[in-house]
């Protein structure tokens, strides 16, 4: 169904013929001008004015978008910074929006016009083959070389595939608006609320720049080419979409990587927004080659097919694994809340045999004392000494059950801190290796450190070990607990303790692997994601 949306994106792409000349003339002038002066004082003025005419091109079809696509973007025409001639021209190349807006235009000029002509030349044929009945007796009509439209049965016969073509038109538009919306909003909206980005992210988004401005210029270079030989046959569509293929799978990838969000609202898994985005890339592939070779028979339909196909059992697969996962997570959930009633039972039971015992063992010696103060003062200052006593292990013992739930120092100086007291007060010779960038979430930091105290506990009660090395690091977005210790090995990994360490991982979608052959070592891995911190 034609939609107003639909409509919109097909005029999008038509004013992509003129912006791409626009973008084209506007960037080749002004570099060939900012490096004929560039060793002038007149570089400046070519810059600013250079600067001004990128802004204003990219501004003029922000507004397009804005009109068409519903986005909201106004990229500014002059860049801000201190006053001074000099200065004017360094603000230019320290603007990032200048570049940004370049980007953009070579976008525009690159993958815009090929899906303006793509996209068009598709529609175009659809219609032609869909009305083929009514006007095939006044012309003489070939497909694919070879087959003739004589008459009325072959013109009918080409209605279908009309109809296929149109149908793939207006699904294609969908995708391409949102690339261009996407494309609007990263490189022409200013967002000064966002967050300082990683230097990883940093990375992916330059080594795109350097992947858009190197097939640009080429591109560029190569129609230059072409327009002074005489123009004739437009050659270089075809690099524009041969080289185009890996930089839209390449902006895919950047795009991923950087907008996890995207992938949340589509409820995707990473492999899956991926597979997506690639598939995507090569079915516009097909279907550019297809329309600068003539627009004959749709060859095209069987690897998009053919690339559905795949998409679809990859799906398919990654539903079944998230059903696995889902119910795997249910498990571990309900074997976190058994052990939590469990956790909660043993406080309940510790408070009542041990802090609340000597409280009221407290009570009952201050008040004999209170009694015997007048008769008999020795005897009271005895119990006051008894109470003083009983008072100072109480508190010991309230401490000792506090940190059971969770440790001052863990929460005050982190992992590494609490890790190392645990192994100072181990008889064992420890060594702690703890290399983390950051902190971990709290719930991942804690699961961490009562993995590291019920293995040295374990350890310390039951291996017969000397030594033990505690290693902790982050890799790829996991938190990685070890524990090696050269034991007599033999630890059952389905006893409480370690059982419920297990279940304390699994309820943070993590995993614990016990090792311990006999005769030892005893190796005891815990994996826990902790990338959403």
């Amino acid at each position: 169904m034609i939609t107003t949306r639909t409509l919109r994106t097909f005029v999008f792409l038509a004013a992509g013929v003129p912006a791409a000349a626009l973008g084209l003339g506007l960037l080749i002038a002004g570099w060939v001008l900012v490096t004929t002066l560039v060793i002038t004082p007149l570089v400046i003025p070519a810059l600013v004015a250079f600067r001004a005419a990128v802004g204003g091109a990219t501004r003029l079809d922000a507004q397009l978008a804005n009109a068409l696509l519903d986005t909201s973007a106004t990229p500014r025409v002059l860049s801000p910074g201190p006053r001074g001639f000099w200065r004017l021209g360094l603000n230019v190349l320290r603007d990032d929006a200048f570049w940004r807006q370049q980007v953009y235009l070579l976008a525009r000029v690159t993958v815009g016009f090929g899906l303006a002509v793509g996209e068009w030349t598709l529609l175009a044929s659809s219609l032609g083959a869909i009305t083929l009945p009514v006007w095939y007796r006044w012309t003489d009509v070939e497909v694919a070389n070879s087959w003739h439209v004589d008459s009325a049965a072959r013109a009918f016969a080409c209605v279908p595939v009309g109809i296929l073509g149109l149908v793939i038109a207006l699904v294609l538009a969908r995708p391409i608006a949102a690339l261009f919306r996407r494309l609007v909003g990263g490189l022409l909206t200013e967002d000064h609320t966002a967050r300082t980005p990683t230097l990883e992210s940093v990375r992916r988004r330059h080594a795109l720049t350097v992947h858009v401005i190197t097939i640009g210029v080429f591109n560029v270079f190569l129609v230059a080419i072409w327009a002074f030989t005489g123009h004739g046959y437009f050659w270089p569509e075809w690099t524009l979409i041969v080289f185009g293929l890996p930089l839209a799978i390449h902006a895919w990838v950047v795009l991923v990587d950087e907008r996890p969000d995207l992938v949340q609202k589509k409820r995707m898994t990473y492999s899956l927004a991926m597979h997506e985005g690639v598939a995507a890339s090569f079915a516009l592939f097909f279907v550019l080659i297809w329309a600068v070779t003539g627009a004959g028979h749709f060859w095209p339909l069987w690897p998009i097919l053919a690339l559905a196909l795949v998409f679809t059992i990859h799906a398919g697969v990654e539903l079944a694994r998230r059903g696995s996962r889902i119910s795997e997570l249910e498990t571990s959930r309900a074997g976190a809340v058994v052990q939590q009633e469990t956790d909660l039972a043993r406080i309940e039971r510790d408070l009542h045999d041990g802090a609340q015992a000597r409280l009221v063992a407290l009570g009952m010696s201050l008040g004999m004392a209170e009694q015997k103060l007048a008769s008999d003062p020795a005897a009271a200052q005895e119990l006051l000494a008894e109470a003083r006593r009983g008072t100072r292990e109480a508190l010991e013992e309230l401490r000792s059950l506090a940190r059971g739930i969770h440790p001052p120092l863990l929460a005050d100086r982190g992992l590494a801190a609490a890790i190392d007291a645990l192994a100072g007060r181990t008889p064992l010779r420890a060594t702690v290796s703890v290399a983390l960038p950051r902190r971990p979430p709290q719930p991942v930091e804690t699961a961490a450190y009562f993995v590291v105290a019920e293995a040295l506990a374990n350890t310390g009660k039951h291996a017969n070990a000397t030594r033990i090395d505690i290693d902790v690091h982050e890799d790829g977005g996991t938190l990685v607990v070890e524990i090696v210790d050269d034991g007599a090995g033999g630890a059952d990994a389905g006893g409480s303790g370690l059982r419920g360490l297990a279940r304390r991982v699994e309820a943070l979608d993590g995993r614990l692997d016990v090792a311990s052959p006999s005769g030892g070592p005893t190796t005891i891995r815990a994996v826990i994601p902790c990338a959403s911190s």
